[in-house]
């Protein structure tokens, strides 16, 4: 399979997984709002289903054995299958458990089609390659958002819109489905003391850690962004475009990176981190639709630039563990989107609610940062 074609898959795979498996909720939150009733405090708890099944599924495939291919494969399914479910049902009880089983679904195509496509593009050590893999979450983003867009122009339901979203995964895996086809060996299986040296080196203990605090910190914009943008302009023509931008800012963050000066892991991961940590904070000293929309911009030119650099990291410095290690700051990454979420729920009762909790994501990031920049030894972007 040639190197373009490799990363054209990882794209379209993580676009499905991310893109819309874990955020078409995102833009159509404000919908569910109009047409369904739903409160931002629900809004909270259905994120954090879907962060549950995230984190679930990223510890499945550290104990797991199956082949990455069937992984991806029997996660783009379960996508397509739930997405549409969302608009097919009725109920508070139905939509948390379906959002909770694609959060699942979407971590085993994460972790899985990005070790699949990272590993066949290590030959070429392309930064272009593996940007285009890892804009493929952006792009994903970006075209939820513009569907979601264009169906509120339209006047259309929520329901419509699930419906809509899950026809557009099943036609997207259908253009993929080959290409996971092949035998994928499994990975050597570890021994007792394999797990516990690697649980306890310290550099694993750190990117673990960060990993988390980006979770916990990037999630609350990532979820909420439109229904803030909403709270400052109601007309869906002008808030539904929080949500396309950043995904755009997501697709060509990834993709930029690739032509700047080469920079390592950490100091690319740490940067990202202030970065996002100031835009956040944006709206909260500044409330306003321009200061919603470069927090869009600086939280979706920042998200794919630190998930891409701490993936590799983590393949890099676990060495024949990385898969593992990159399914464990998954988890991790996980655990901090399900408190994020929860956070603004336990806030919801409180004047500046969402504010609040948007300085607490802030200030997550900003420490973080700095404990990823003191951190040792970094591969190379």
């Amino acid at each position: 399979m040639r190197p373009a074609a490799v990363a054209g898959t990882g794209l379209v795979a993580l676009a499905v997984a991310i893109g819309i498996g874990r955020f078409a909720f995102t833009p159509i939150l404000p919908m569910m709002q109009e047409d369904s009733g739903v409160s931002v405090a629900a809004g909270g708890w259905l994120a954090a289903a879907n962060y549950v099944g995230y984190l679930t599924g990223a510890l499945s495939i550290v104990w797991l054995r199956i082949g990455a291919a069937t992984a991806v494969r029997a996660g783009l399914l379960t996508i397509g299958a739930v997405t549409i479910g969302m608009g097919l049902t009725a109920g508070f009880g139905w939509w948390v458990a379906l959002r909770a089983i694609a959060g699942v679904a979407s971590a085993w195509v994460l972790i899985n089609a990005s070790s699949w496509c990272l590993e066949r593009l290590a030959p070429w050590r392309s930064r272009l390659l593996n940007g285009t893999v890892f804009a493929g979450v952006g792009v994903g983003i970006a075209l939820a958002g513009t569907i979601c867009l264009g169906l509120m122009a339209a006047h259309g339901s929520s329901a419509t819109a699930w419906i809509v979203l899950g026809c557009v995964v099943v036609v997207l895996s259908a253009g993929i489905w080959r290409a996971f086809g092949a035998r994928t060996p499994q990975a050597p299986r570890l021994t007792n003391g394999d797990r516990g040296r690697a649980a306890w080196d310290p550099r694993w203990t750190r990117l673990v850690f960060c990993y988390g605090a980006f979770g916990f910190g990037y999630i609350i914009p990532a979820t909420f962004l439109p229904v803030m943008a909403k709270q400052v302009i109601g007309d869906p023509a002008v808030f539904g475009w929080s949500w396309p931008v950043f995904g755009a800012a997501a697709a060509l963050s990834a993709v930029a990176l690739a032509v700047l000066p080469p920079m390592t892991n950490r100091r690319a991961w740490s940067t990202g981190h202030l970065a996002m940590a100031l835009g956040i904070l944006l709206p909260v000293v500044r409330p306003g639709i321009v200061t919603v929309m470069l927090a869009a911009l600086a939280v979706g030119g920042t998200f794919m630039i630190i998930t891409m650099v701490g993936l590799q990291e983590a393949r890099e410095a676990g060495g024949p563990h990385g898969p593992r290690l990159m399914a464990a700051i998954t988890a991790a990454f996980g655990l901090g989107q399900i408190l994020g979420p929860l956070l603004v729920s336990s806030f919801a009762g409180h004047r500046h609610g969402l504010p609040a909790a948007l300085a607490v994501a802030s200030s997550a990031l900003a420490v973080s940062g700095y404990f990823v920049s003191r951190g040792g030894r970094s591969g190379p972007m």
